[in-house]
């Protein structure tokens, strides 16, 4: 019998920030089966993990929301991907229930569908925050244009007008399906993203912690911050690097495609007479695109972890992943959001004073130099974040947080523990 099943949707970013806290509960015992996309079944696999693909019905499923000409536009193709996948996820996640038999599950934040399932199922579930949930708060802004938190009447009458225009249609998109498959599933229907993401999970694990969130006061019960996952397969850094002098500029584009390698060639240009070493992964674009440069190197793919270690700063998309990667490492961001949540995460990059915001509209060599000269003075913020992230604990809060979810239906974990404990 698996103790834990995680199921993700497809995309490394939505399973790869629980990899530590499943590796944590590894150790402390627990069997672990998951389900995610098929690229990142295989780089499981070879972590000793039960890992298999979701369906194919799911995986087919493509947002297409680079396609999108402005960001509410996106946010309606990513919408309208969601609820399809939504109905397909049911039946895979009932029949790897039935399959695995386990004790409790995890389940991705996007996957409508697998949420219903698990709210019906009977057991204990956590639902796994990648990004930055849309849970309303009034110390926050609305989520989705990235707005900078703002009090006062004039800031609660712009929020109120947010969610109103831009909040509410994609709800009213959004909830449909999801209440679909709750009732497919004998559940009530839902009122609101925030009673969606903040108030149906026993546990909400967001993988992000102050002072890059942003602070409130208003957290529902359920929610637990314990930090970025940073987890990255290990890799040996490459021997041109370690032999490297100059300062190194880390710039990565989406592994999810979004049509984003203008950010590295904007990159490459901007600091061609500069006397650094860019490092440029491309990931989802083809690298060939990109004008090379003396001091650049574009591959497709490298390990960041050891990049990111010998990094000045990190020239991104705004993704949560990467940004926070480099933030943990006490290294400055430039983010350039171009769709997604990367508003959010831009907007926070620039808060926690920590990095510069770059709206890709405004994406230009020049402007993209003197951002990176600025960031490049903000380390100190960066170190600020990265030490509220190593206070939220982690892996080990993450899994500690599963635990007491699960331990009182899970006799076997519950020995395991307290083993452990005594160690």
């Amino acid at each position: 019998m698996t103790d834990w099943l995680v199921y993700a949707t497809p995309g490394r970013g939505h399973i790869y920030p629980a990899v530590g806290a499943l590796l944590e509960l590894r150790e402390r015992g627990h069997e672990i089966a998951v389900r995610c996309g098929a690229a990142e079944a295989r780089e499981l696999a070879a972590l000793g993990f039960d890992a298999a693909p979701v369906s194919p019905a799911v995986e087919a499923v493509d947002t297409e929301d680079w396609k999108a000409r402005t960001p509410i536009g996106a946010q309606k193709l990513e919408v309208r991907a969601f609820a399809r996948r939504a109905a397909a996820e049911q039946p895979d996640l009932r029949a790897a229930i039935e399959q695995l038999r386990p004790r409790a599950l995890l389940i991705d934040a996007l996957g409508w569908g697998a949420m219903a399932t698990a709210g019906a199922s009977g057991l204990p579930w956590a639902l796994l925050g990648h990004f930055a949930l849309p849970i309303a708060s009034r110390d926050a802004p609305p989520y989705g244009l990235g707005l900078r938190p703002r009090g006062g009447l004039i800031g609660r009458a712009r929020d109120e007008l947010t969610r109103r225009i831009v909040l509410a249609p994609l709800e009213r998109m959004a909830l449909p399906a999801v209440n679909t498959a709750r009732a497919a599933e004998g559940l009530g229907p839902l009122r609101s993203a925030d009673e969606l993401f903040g108030r149906t999970a026993p546990l909400v694990l967001l993988f992000t912690a102050e002072p890059f969130e942003y602070p409130r006061s208003d957290w529902p019960p359920a929610v637990r911050l314990v930090g970025p996952g940073t987890f990255d397969p290990p890799a040996d850094a490459p021997e041109w690097l370690a032999a490297e002098q100059r300062p190194v500029v880390l710039v990565t584009c989406s592994t999810d495609f979004q049509d984003d390698g203008r950010l590295v060639a904007a990159t490459v240009e901007a600091l061609a007479g500069e006397d650094v070493l860019v490092v440029a992964t491309t990931a989802a674009v083809d690298p060939a695109t990109i004008p090379p440069s003396d001091n650049a190197r574009v591959e497709r793919f490298l390990p960041h972890g050891p990049v990111i270690r010998r990094a000045a700063c990190v020239v991104c998309h705004g993704g949560q992943g990467i940004t926070q990667k480099a933030l943990a490492a006490g290294v400055p961001v430039v983010a350039v959001p171009f769709g997604r949540d990367q508003f959010e995460v831009a907007r926070r990059v620039e808060v926690a004073g920590a990095g510069v915001r770059l709206p890709a509209p405004r994406l230009r060599a020049d402007r993209l130099n003197a951002a990176v000269r600025q960031a490049r003075t903000m380390r100190d913020g960066a170190r600020r974040v990265a030490e509220g992230f190593a206070a939220a604990g982690g892996a080990v809060a993450a899994a500690d947080a599963l635990e007491a979810l699960a331990l009182p239906a899970t006799p076997r974990a519950t020995a395991r523990g307290t083993a452990r404990s005594a160690r």
